[in-house]
């Protein structure tokens, strides 16, 4: 029996440093495609796409993955919601890649904070998920901090909702078609990766292509994209298999206030009044909501472990 818990808890243990692994690299990420800021913005996520594709194809075939590829052909729904999801992923990408190198980082560390309270919307929404009062409550607070911010801008904080819904939309479906993250991001860049070379083919033939017309750092990091986009995704795979989801989900908090420490700290955005406040409401919901989880999941134990008495 000991020697069980023992190496449940060292599962657990490998689990956690996975996720941690995985977010703390996306965290960082606002420094490698800062590093390509003189590489225009489409350019970098077409590269990121191509890349992506080649490198995770290669390795779910090298890992005997082949059956998902034509499991998910026959599978027309399936297939369908793959190609929305890649879409949905690259236009995430795109907005992120473009709004890092333009100086607002700082919304984008905003929009993955908003992600979690997002797709408990769209579980509602969607997936006839059960709301209670906890989640009332830090959707309310949510509100009240996105408010400030569009007042505070005049307009609607667009690059931090389009991120959060984007991740939140792709994160929906991929909880509806379950797929493995490898062989899952492999499909999802399937359909867009020849527009993304046939973009560069054609930027390149303009004489606007950036690769190997660049510096060799930016050629090697525009290679290098898609094995960045792919090992954090393999280090979440490896820890969401080890720990529970809602341990993972609350490891995720790791990559937005990275990227909002790089922001301020590294970057010298300025984080004014008005967004330290949203900030604040942002950051008290989903205090509100990591409370409310974890005394609801108690309530639910002791009521369990009552019935087994």
């Amino acid at each position: 029996m000991i020697s069980k818990q023992l190496v449940k808890k060292g599962t657990e243990a490998k689990g956690t440093l996975y996720g941690i692994a995985a977010y703390g690299l996306w965290g960082m990420f606002p420094l490698y495609w800062k590093l390509l800021s003189a590489v225009p913005s489409l350019q970098i996520l077409a590269h990121r796409v191509v890349w992506a594709f080649i490198i995770t194809t290669v390795l779910s075939l090298a890992l005997g993955k082949r059956k998902d590829f034509f499991e998910l052909i026959r599978q027309p729904k399936r297939l369908a919601a793959t190609i929305v999801s890649g879409f949905m992923v690259t236009a995430n990408w795109g907005i992120y890649i473009w709004a890092v190198n333009n100086g607002r980082i700082i919304e984008t560390s905003l929009g993955y904070y908003l992600n979690p309270l997002i797709s408990i919307a769209l579980g509602v929404v969607v997936l006839r998920e059960k709301i209670d009062r906890g989640i009332l409550a830090a959707s309310g607070i949510a509100v009240i901090g996105i408010s400030i911010l569009t007042i505070s801008y005049g307009k609607l904080p667009w690059v931090a909702l389009s991120l959060g819904v984007t991740f939140a939309l792709y994160g929906l479906i991929k909880k509806m078609i379950s797929l493995d993250a490898l062989s899952g991001l492999a499909m999802e860049t399937a359909p867009v990766f020849p527009l993304a070379l046939a973009y560069l083919l054609l930027e390149n033939a303009a004489g606007r292509g950036s690769f190997m017309h660049v510096s060799v750092l930016d050629s090697v990091l525009l290679a290098l994209s898609g094995a960045v986009t792919a090992i954090p995704l393999f280090f979440y795979a490896e820890g969401v298999k080890r720990i529970p989801l809602s341990r993972m989900g609350f490891l995720q908090y790791i990559s937005p206030t990275g990227q909002l420490l790089i922001g301020v700290l590294v970057f010298k955005e300025t984080l004014d009044t008005p967004r330290a406040i949203a900030f604040a409401f942002i950051l008290s919901a989903l205090a509100v909501y990591a409370f409310t989880r974890s005394k609801r999941r108690q309530e639910i134990w002791q009521r369990d472990t009552e019935k087994t008495r």
